[in-house]
């Protein structure tokens, strides 16, 4: 009887040791080379033979210097992602990042990152950030930043970053720690989700008439994401 109370003790303790692991696993190996084309479907992305392996791999003319184009979408911004489908020597190493443009009164709206912590860097004018914390004291914390600021948001939890300027663009750099750490942008998600999310429950959850719901979900919700 002791003797199983002090495996399920174990077990116990093994299980809160791989809950606390909150970015991708570690690698195996020196190098693991996205093989993009490969059949095999895993959890990631399977590995390039060690002999088709070229630097070129672990290199992507990505034009990061470059402003990029915020007016493909109403939220007046560009994130432009690098992450291990775009340069495949990411892969295994559990990072990635990216560059984004903010027109002036541009935003990168309120979203989540499922599987990353993310640390935003300005190069460029001013962003007003924040973030919420989970149920349920959905604590709010934001920070109007300058250029060289720096500001982190949890993994998971929803955020955002609004440039207040009406005539001066801003530019971030992001790093996620991540190979693909995945975006949840809430608006589309919840009124533009396929097939759309019934009428009534959104009208319950947020409190609002049916109509409301009906004209929110009859919006196009644009990807800011490239």
């Amino acid at each position: 009887m002791a003797s199983s109370k002090l495996f399920l003790h174990f077990v116990l303790l093994a299980l809160i040791a791989c809950g606390a692991v909150a970015s991708d696993p570690s690698p195996l190996q020196d190098i693991c080379v996205a093989d993009k084309d490969s059949p095999v479907r895993v959890n990631g992305l399977p590995c390039k033979d060690m002999k088709d392996v070229k630097v070129d791999d672990f290199f992507l003319a990505a034009n990061l210097d470059k402003p990029m184009d915020t007016t493909l979408n109403k939220v007046k911004s560009n994130v432009t992602l690098i992450n291990a489908m775009k340069l495949p020597g990411l892969n295994t190493l559990g990072i990635s990042m990216a560059r984004i443009d903010y027109a002036p009164r541009g935003q990168n709206p309120p979203h989540t990152h499922p599987r990353a912590t993310e640390i935003l860097t300005v190069l460029e004018g001013s962003l007003y950030v924040g973030f919420v914390t989970s149920n349920p004291d959905n604590k709010f914390f934001s920070k109007m930043l300058n250029k060289g600021d720096v500001f982190v948001f949890p993994q998971g939890l929803i955020h955002f970053q609004f440039n207040p300027s009406y005539d001066k663009p801003a530019v971030a750099i992001a790093a996620l720690n991540s190979q693909n750490p995945g975006a949840i942008t809430i608006a589309n998600a919840v009124f533009g989700s396929h097939p759309p999310i019934a009428d009534d429950v959104l009208a319950k959850a947020f409190q609002v008439d049916k109509k409301v719901v009906d004209w929110l979900q009859a919006q196009f919700w644009e990807n800011n994401h490239n």
